[in-house]
């Protein structure tokens, strides 16, 4: 065979094998499937770091009823991600987010208001709340021991004190109150003036009002 032939041949084999070799790593190499920032997830599976208390699973609430069948924190993938930013920034300084509560499916919703059908205390399940669209979140914050921060009332207390803009609290309960809001707004979330505790995502108030329940485990 002559030089040339041998050096075309050659040529010719390792360009194939270079091309199934490359063939191969393409078709191998895993898909990434992106979440849609309004799909309905579990915040337990995308962090390990907050502390859970959720109210409406119990039936230590102001319902004295439970509602849910199980303690689970379900929230769109965007305020998921929201979340876990404003929980970084209070762990930078010691405290994690504790949860009260999430998502709220609308036959949920329609369940508290036949046990307290008043608007001042449980919206009213043909407008629906941002709790019912997975933008909305009821928190307070612990600190490194697991002690919650003194926040002047518990959460779901309906009085004035509960308000943003009560003043006649301590100067460590303001404090206290002060810190979860800037946070909270750092990381888009809004307060709700009335409960100390109600944070709305921004990005999440023209969200469709959902009625998605979840597998309990």
């Amino acid at each position: 065979m002559s030089q040339f032939l041998k050096s075309f041949f050659f040529t010719g084999f390792l360009f194939w094998n270079i091309s199934s070799n490359a063939q191969n790593e393409m078709y191998s190499s895993p898909v990434k499937h992106e979440i849609s920032d309004t799909t309905f997830v579990n915040l337990k599976d995308f962090s390990k770091d907050f502390v859970y208390d959720m109210k409406y699973a119990t039936e230590d609430n102001f319902l004295k009823a439970k509602v849910y069948d199980c303690a689970e924190c379900v929230l769109r993938m965007k305020t998921v991600q929201a979340l876990i930013a404003a929980n970084n920034d209070f762990k930078k300084k010691g405290f994690k987010i504790k949860l009260y509560d999430c998502y709220r499916p609308l036959s949920i919703q329609k369940r508290m208001w036949e046990i307290v059908s008043n608007p001042k205390y449980v919206a009213d399940p043909k407008k629906g709340s941002i709790h019912n669209r997975g933008g909305a979140v009821d928190i307070s914050i612990v600190d490194s021991n697991g002690k919650e921060v003194d926040m002047g009332t518990p959460f779901d207390f309906f009085g004035i004190e509960a308000s943003h803009n009560y003043e006649n609290l301590s100067k460590e309960i303001k404090s206290n109150r002060k810190f979860l809001k800037k946070i909270m707004t750092k990381n888009g979330f809004n307060s709700f003036d009335s409960e100390w505790w109600h944070y709305n995502l921004k990005a999440g108030l023209k969200d469709k009002v959902s009625d998605q329940n979840w597998k309990c485990e």
